[in-house]
């Protein structure tokens, strides 16, 4: 074997290790289904909704998604005491991104049935949370808080890493394309443009808080990752770029640095190398529409 197909080789080990790893042991066979089942689409091959979805930087976007959703403490008892999130993180992990493919790419049948499947699930979750207030996570408020924090979290990494950042058009085709998705699951006053996706976020900050479970998940996510060690020197430089997209405040309340402006652009010049190697790795394997 020539050195060009070692190389190619490697990428590909590497690029599967990670697919795997993020969509779980069936996650070629998946990828299959989703991309390459016949039938009509949600969303058509030009939507924002695929563009974004389809980027690198959706992995320090759902970084900073967790951290911002935590602030919630009726979401975060949810997920503190229903989700396992510490016990099965990969299999979380898995059923997330397999969610998001499927709605995003995959036949509105599909997509239909894996709404179906989530809202099943949200209707069991239930309880009380450590302040005493009761908790559904079928609640159309939390649904949206949810939504709109990780579509939050999406547009803005994507605005800061990816290679060709969506126009303020785009960015309102994104948010309004991503409703269709929340409203399905039972979301209400569902935000369609970026400007309202902003307000909404304001919105709910009089109910955001740190909790100990918020300040758990900062330490699951950031300082003590379920990785392995070759894997970790990577994770914490998007780890470090996630953080760094977070509004002030939500810093403030997770206790998390305010970095200076050299430090800050250091961060973001180490997240676009880690992004453009992880691309560079997944290119070995992508097909046209996959």
């Amino acid at each position: 074997m020539g050195p060009t197909a070692t190389r190619r080789s490697l990428r590909a080990t590497i690029d599967a290790a990670i697919f795997t790893k993020v969509a779980g042991p069936d996650a070629f066979a998946k990828r299959e289904r989703i991309h390459h089942t016949p039938g009509p689409r949600w969303f058509p091959a030009d939507a924002q909704i695929r563009r974004v979805h389809d980027n690198p930087a959706m992995y320090p976007g759902g970084i900073r998604a967790l951290l911002l959703q935590s602030l919630h403490p009726l979401a975060m008892a949810a997920v503190g005491e229903h989700s396992g999130y510490r016990s099965d993180v990969w299999g979380r992990l898995a059923r997330t991104s397999t969610f998001l493919a499927t709605t995003t790419f995959g036949t509105a049948a599909d997509a239909q049935q894996a709404v179906d499947v989530v809202r099943a699930v949200h209707d069991r979750v239930r309880g009380v949370a450590p302040d005493g207030r009761p908790y559904r996570a079928s609640d159309p408020h939390l649904l949206t808080w949810v939504h709109v924090a990780e579509v939050d979290s999406f547009l803005t990494a994507h605005t800061a890493y990816a290679r060709e950042p969506l126009t303020p058009a785009e960015a309102d085709r994104y948010v309004a394309e991503t409703a269709v998705v929340a409203r399905a699951l039972g979301a209400q006053d569902v935000p369609e443009t970026a400007a309202g996706l902003a307000a909404a976020i304001e919105a709910y900050r009089p109910e955001l808080a740190a909790t100990a479970g918020s300040l758990d998940v900062v330490d699951f996510l950031l300082r003590e990752p379920p990785l392995p060690w070759i894997a970790r020197p990577a994770y914490r430089v998007l780890a470090a770029g996630a953080v760094d997209l977070l509004p002030g405040w939500a810093r403030d309340l997770l206790g998390l640095p305010h970095r200076g402006r050299i430090a800050r652009a250091a961060v973001r010049r180490a997240t676009l190398v880690v992004l453009a190697l992880m691309r560079w790795v997944a290119s070995s394997s992508r097909r046209p529409g996959s």
